[in-house]
């Protein structure tokens, strides 16, 4: 009888699982050093080897993707609803979150000393932030899209926060091919076309030790259970906003859009919010993420391999969800009402931010001194959320892959690329 085979993501749970129960006893049984030292290293060789091949799948598969499109008119299209999609679920996820924190207003439970004692706790985290914080605002309005084009290939390649510069090249680049005759693409199209196979292979292999990666991320953690219980309201306010994204938005755009089963939308991504959870980074998850919406949700490599590059350096619905909820929270804190007008101020800077946000981790908390300057907000109040915001990083990552998928999933069966999933009945595309 042949041995039946636990799948991958059962792995990664099992992982997951076991990594939380030694980071929440570490502390007490004396373990933190021997945890820093010889495990939550191979946590830091997984995360490495996905950044690895994060760049190289970004260049074949988008390239591949633009060239097989063959109509300039249909990447036009693509991209015309893909960022319609991107910047509407944005908008509606910092509106969730405004609306929860002005009705459970978690900032005005804390006490003076608890404010004091964090301040002191993450001063050198906070002088470190919010210096990156200033010489991003002191850019000028278009700089973030002069910084989309890359003066060097080479300097750009050279780094993962450039991501937006490695796409605009392989759109550029897959452009090009589409424009030029066809005897002359064919060999650099079987280039590009063979090199995206064996990235994904890459990913395969990497993805076999994720379970291993997961625990060691996990178990580095040392969870601190008195400042989790302290800040717990914010926690509960920023996890039911993700939750309303979740469950509540991303299932009726796929019931309004597709005819897709949530179950299945769900069971298909598993994989992939279980990676994000673990990593912090939808650049990180990326791969798997790509994987999981053409094996499990049967979208098209033409659609995933430009829309999922594109949704991980733009579409951050999740950490525009924490900006909004935390410059309300720390306003809360200490005693400031903002009126409507500065809430709305919040909406649009924390969704122009969220778009310009790396995704590695910790970058949202970059963007959000940004998005609390703009209304007056002294960014030293950050000390209030840092202690937490690990762990609420890793939920807002699994936010932001899930809306990315749903959005490929929608765009998928707007060109009527959208493929059956195995085990489910072919549905009519309309």
């Amino acid at each position: 009888m042949k041995k039946k085979k636990i799948p991958l993501y059962v792995k990664i749970l099992i992982g997951m699982g076991l990594g939380l129960i030694w980071g929440l006893s570490a502390k007490s049984l004396g373990l933190v050093e021997f945890t820093q030292d010889w495990i939550k290293p191979w946590g830091d060789i997984f995360i490495r080897a996905l950044k690895l091949i994060a760049i190289p799948l970004i260049i074949f598969s988008l390239i591949d993707g633009v060239s097989n499109l063959s109509d300039i008119s249909k990447l036009s299209r693509i991209g015309g609803r893909t960022i319609a999609f991107y910047f509407t679920t944005t908008i509606v996820a910092i509106s969730v979150g405004l609306v929860l924190v002005n009705i459970i207003r978690p900032g005005k439970l804390l006490s003076d000393e608890r404010r004091e004692s964090l301040r002191e706790t993450y001063a050198s985290q906070l002088d470190e932030t919010v210096v990156s914080a200033h010489e991003l605002g002191e850019a000028g309005p278009l700089q973030p899209v002069v910084d989309i084009v890359p003066d060097n290939f080479f300097n750009a390649a050279s780094s993962n926060s450039n991501m937006l510069q490695i796409i605009f090249f392989s759109i550029l680049f897959g452009v090009a091919m589409i424009l030029t005759k066809s005897e002359k693409v064919t060999p650099v199209k079987a280039f590009f076309d063979g090199a995206n196979h064996v990235v994904l292979r890459i990913v395969d292999i990497i993805m076999q030790f994720a379970p291993i990666g997961v625990f060691a991320l996990l178990a580095s953690l040392n969870i601190d259970g008195e400042l989790m219980m302290a800040l717990g309201t914010y926690s509960l306010n920023v996890v039911l906003a993700l939750a309303a994204m979740m469950f509540l938005v991303y299932p009726v755009i796929l019931r309004l859009f597709t005819r897709m089963k949530v179950a299945t939308f769900y069971k298909g991504i598993l994989p992939a919010q279980m990676l994000a959870f673990s990593t912090s980074s939808s650049a990180a998850t990326l791969p798997v993420t790509m994987d999981c919406a053409e094996r499990n949700l049967g979208v098209a490599e033409e659609i995933s391999s430009f829309v999922l590059p594109l949704g991980a350096t733009i579409n951050m619905d999740g950490t525009a969800i924490h900006q909004g909820v935390s410059a309300v929270f720390i306003a809360q804190a200490f005693g400031i009402d903002l009126t409507l007008g500065q809430q709305l101020t919040i909406l649009l800077t924390a969704v122009l931010s969220s778009i310009g946000a790396a995704a590695v981790p910790g970058a949202g908390i970059i963007m959000l001194v940004i998005v609390m300057e703009a209304v007056g907000l002294d960014p030293l109040g950050l000390a209030l959320i840092l202690a937490v915001d690990r762990p609420l990083d890793m939920m807002r990552t699994v936010v932001n892959i899930t809306g990315d998928s749903t959005v490929a999933v929608v765009v998928a069966h707007s060109e009527n690329s959208l493929n059956t999933p195995a085990g489910e009945p072919a549905d009519p595309v309309s």
